[in-house]
């Protein structure tokens, strides 16, 4: 048997070798038989994916050029994985993505990014996220808010309908993020346009792949701009804090991954958890009336909206045994989230609770890559729902949830819009 593997190891690997490896940015698009991994009813993952997450945790999905890809669902089978030794994995997709430039230098930010460089580059980003400097973005952000309430207010005076995705959902995140960044209103747009198409993978792996070129090309050129003349944003004061220990390219992987990581996830959190609470008529007037409830709401939307359906995924650097399950060096650990959140073994599964006051979810991920942002979005969230609730208390859906067009096939689950009335 150990000759047999051996030659099957020779055989990928010249296979390997010979196409100049597994060149991710070269799938036509997601296989038919694997759409299921990112598919949901609504909100709630696919029967399949629930019935694999409660029979097989930890279970092998395909096999692409002899790597074998395991999904992982379960909330303590994804919590093992992601909150194993830094040893014991990789997060480096650069042998994955062929030749040329991002096989070079990464697609950016810290998910991608392995130890020694990881922890390097996470200790210069973590004090732009303390919650002392973060209570200084609360203003700015109430205002952007409440500028987004007025807009609503006259979509809904003129027209009978608003969409929160456009109004409200999308600008929001924006307008924080470009701040948070320090990024001239003139530059802005531009992240407009690349933003959703980083994580479409409906087209194939191409697309998202030149989305993330181009944002790093863009933003590179603004490192080097405010190396010159630093602005008031985070890209400025690392530039100003830590200029002599990052790299341009390095400071470009960090903002992309700050305006990916916070635009398109906490977009998707307002627009969806809306649309649930107005499911839910009397946690919509408890927000209005009640303000100070956010916080519970707040962390069972999280949990139940998860709206990054897969973590970074791991790459295993040696044989290795997941919940009892062996695990060949070299596969490839793909960390379904929405069933892991609503996995009954460890949570209350499908249903609404917003009085367990629980921080256990795994929607910000878990472990030593856990998102660095996390508190901002929770900022966000904390300040829009209320303020939207206060403002608009006898809001309605406009439409049936089953006429909403949801991005059914995207790492970051949304919705394309959400016309709402009064």
């Amino acid at each position: 048997m150990r000759v047999v593997d051996a030659v099957l190891e020779r055989v990928r690997t010249h296979l390997l070798n010979r196409s100049g490896g597994l060149d991710l940015t070269k799938l036509d698009k997601i296989p038919a038989h694997l759409t299921w991994l990112l598919e949901r009813d609504g909100l709630t993952p696919v029967t399949k994916l629930q019935q694999t997450r409660d029979t097989a945790p930890v279970t092998k999905v395909t096999s692409l050029l002899g790597v074998e890809v395991w999904l992982v669902s379960g909330d303590a089978e994804v919590r093992e994985v992601l909150g194993a030794p830094k040893e014991a994995y990789s997060n480096d997709i650069r042998p994955y993505l062929g030749r040329g430039r991002l096989a070079e230098q990464g697609v950016g930010g810290l998910g991608f990014t392995d130890p020694p460089d990881h922890t390097r580059l996470r200790k210069l980003l973590t004090p732009e996220f303390t919650m002392r400097r973060l209570e200084r973005l609360k203003p700015m952000i109430s205002d952007f808010i409440e500028e987004q309430l007025d807009e609503i207010e006259r979509d809904l005076a003129e027209h009978g309908v608003a969409d929160i995705v456009d109004l409200f959902a999308e600008p929001v995140p924006f307008r924080v993020i470009c701040d948070l960044l320090g990024l001239t209103p003139e530059r802005r747009e531009y992240f407009a346009k690349v933003a959703a198409a980083r994580f479409d993978v409906t087209t194939g792996g191409a697309g998202p792949f030149l989305a993330a070129t181009e944002a790093l090309d863009f933003l590179e050129e603004e490192v080097r701009r405010q190396r010159v003349e630093p602005g008031p944003g985070l890209i400025g004061q690392m530039i100003t804090d830590s200029g002599s220990e990052i790299t341009d390219v390095e400071l470009a992987g960090i903002a992309d991954g700050v305006f990916t990581g916070g635009m398109e996830t906490s977009t998707s959190m307002l627009a969806l958890g809306v649309m649930m609470l107005l499911e839910r008529p009397e946690e919509w007037r408890r927000l209005a009336e009640e303000p100070e409830s956010v916080d519970g709401i707040v962390e069972e939307l999280l949990r139940l909206i998860t709206p990054v359906q897969w973590a970074f995924p791991r790459f295993v650097r040696e044989d290795t045994v997941v919940a009892g399950q062996p695990i060949k060096k070299g596969s490839v650990l793909v960390c379904q989230l929405p069933a892991a959140n609503r996995d009954p073994r460890a949570t209350i599964g499908d249903s609404f609770d917003p009085e367990r006051h629980t921080l256990g979810h795994l929607t910000f991920g878990f472990g030593f890559h856990r998102c660095v942002g996390a508190e901002l979005g929770r900022m966000e969230l904390r300040l829009a729902y209320p303020a939207l609730a206060k403002r608009f208390p006898d809001l309605r859906l406009a439409v049936d949830t089953g006429q909403l067009r949801f991005r059914a096939t995207s790492i970051v689950y949304g919705v394309e819009r959400l016309p709402v009335t009064r």
